[in-house]
């Protein structure tokens, strides 16, 4: 039997590197209202941790009868009822320290949880200079996208100053709340006082051009631990500002076919290959797991045509496009819209197009 657990505070988690962290009020929310999400792809058999067992089975209800779904034969189980199981195994949204000490603190055996050893490593693998690194082995004839790793202030302002419009992110964020826009002209203010204290909180900061994007997409894949990296489906989701709204839930043809319509042929198809064979080195004998690598179609030069930029970040962990691939519709030609509607009851919403 497997434990699921959904923390979606995990990247905020990662980036405090403390096992007691509190999560801001918009993840424990998020936690309570989708909770129960792991039943979509749990094993029969399998317990999911939730905050509300009630809550938990009235909101898969819910999703189940859209999309006409059978219930998964999955225990809902809280914090009080850990001290007497005993897992073969946990499997959470992603790892990290607070995840762990949450789940000792509650009775689950250490033999269950990883070392901190593998945490450390995880940790250092999703910085952003992760994604910045593999970059150049997917650049080719259609492709764009450069970051550079900032350690000083000055460094972040002769970027904006040479390239005019920059990009700042945060090495380890979530849902776009270590993400800021800067201008050349931006020199003090708010924005200024923001990068000299993730500078003081995490060492660095990643800096790259400002594109125009078109269209927010992923490949998801699996990392089984021994080198393997299996490619499982691609994710074509929306976003306000860089926080996440939603996915398109449809057959992997029609999401392949919307993308490829702004693409040189091939294109898809050779980058993904080139991040099996890049990540099967580091990642792959690193990271046991599912993870996600987003990317982006922006505008060419000039405005003319279309690029792809084939890494945007890596997010070792679960992510909502593997969600989306596990509510894909039984029938291939219907396309439907998975979207999480926020607020004090965070709900998932699935709805046909």
């Amino acid at each position: 039997m497997t434990l699921h657990v959904f923390n979606p505070e995990h990247d905020l988690a990662m980036g405090a590197n403390l096992a007691n962290f509190t999560p801001p009020l918009a993840a424990r929310r998020l936690r309570m209202g989708l909770g129960f999400i792991p039943a979509l792809w749990a094993a029969d058999g399998d317990a999911v941790l939730v905050d509300d067992v009630e809550l938990a089975r009235s909101n898969l209800k819910e999703v189940l009868t859209v999309l006409s779904r059978p219930a998964p034969r999955v225990h809902f189980v809280t914090t009080a009822d850990l001290c007497g199981m005993s897992p073969q195994s946990v499997s959470p949204w992603g790892w990290d320290r607070a995840v762990c000490h949450r789940l000792l603190r509650h009775g689950v055996r250490p033999s269950s949880c990883p070392t901190e050893g593998y945490i450390d490593a995880v940790r250092s693998l999703s910085h952003r200079r992760t994604a910045a690194m593999l970059l150049p082995a997917l650049q080719q004839e259609g492709t764009v996208g450069m970051a550079r790793e900032c350690t000083s202030a000055a460094q972040i302002s002769a970027m904006a100053e040479a390239l005019g419009h920059v990009v700042v992110k945060a090495p380890w964020s979530s849902s776009g709340r270590g993400v800021r826009i800067m201008h050349a002209s931006e020199e003090g203010g708010s924005l200024m006082g923001w990068i000299k204290n993730m500078l003081n909180q995490q060492g660095c900061l990643m800096v790259e051009p400002y594109y125009k994007k078109v269209k927010d997409f992923g490949m998801e894949f699996f990392s089984d631990g021994r080198g393997g990296i299996t490619y499982l489906g691609l994710s074509l989701f929306e976003a306000e500002g860089s926080a996440y709204t939603g996915n398109m839930l449809a057959a992997e043809s029609v999401k392949s076919a919307a993308i490829t319509a702004c693409l040189p042929g091939g294109l898809l198809d050779s980058v993904k290959a080139r991040i099996q064979q890049s990540l099967a080195v580091g990642i792959g004998w690193t990271y046991t797991g599912p993870f996600g690598i987003d990317m982006m179609v922006v505008e060419g030069n000039a405005g003319k045509g279309f690029l792809l930029h084939p890494c945007v970040e890596i997010n070792l962990r679960r992510t909502m496009g593997h969600v989306a691939l596990s509510l894909t519709p039984a029938d291939e030609n219907a396309v439907m819209t998975m979207r999480i509607a926020a607020g004090n009851n965070c709900k998932l919403k699935i709805q046909a197009l």
